[in-house]
């Protein structure tokens, strides 16, 4: 859902909050759901750099990381001409413990209003996909952004 300059996402992982959140902070683990190639320091000023496909690159900076629960970082694509520039936006991700698995909501802020559809449309793609490798089953190749 977009509204405004906000994306909100949530998504049921059947997997707990420990194995889940590394997947928003270790490239290996990242690969299997995101992106081709990914330049990951996890820590508050690190960098967030992620390619989600070939000449699609998203950069910013790791603002909160509080394993298992907390995520925070900078978000912007790379290149000329882009409406959301690099580090222009952040990208807020909460891990809540439900049951035996994890309530992971995703909360896109600062996204200029024609980019909120497109952000919706790939974040939707890719939580799908975590959903997946997240409880250790395989997404699959992807299909790269929607």
């Amino acid at each position: 859902m977009a509204v405004g300059d906000t994306v909100s996402q949530e998504i049921r992982v059947a997997a707990p909050p420990e194995i889940v959140f590394p997947y928003f902070t270790d490239g290996e683990r990242m690969r299997r759901w995101a992106g081709v190639g990914h330049d990951l320091d996890a820590r508050p000023g690190g960098v967030y750099h992620v390619e989600m496909a070939p000449g699609h690159v998203v950069h910013g900076e790791f603002l909160e990381v509080n394993p298992p629960h907390r995520v925070c970082f900078s978000w912007g694509w790379e290149g000329e001409g882009q409406i959301v520039a690099p580090g222009s936006s952040t990208v807020e991700v909460t891990l809540t413990a439900d049951g035996d698995g994890t309530i992971v909501r995703l909360v896109h802020r600062d996204l200029p209003e024609e980019a909120a559809e497109s952000h919706t449309a790939g974040w939707r793609h890719y939580l799908g996909r975590l959903s997946v490798a997240g409880a250790g089953g395989d997404p699959g190749p992807d299909g790269g952004i929607p």
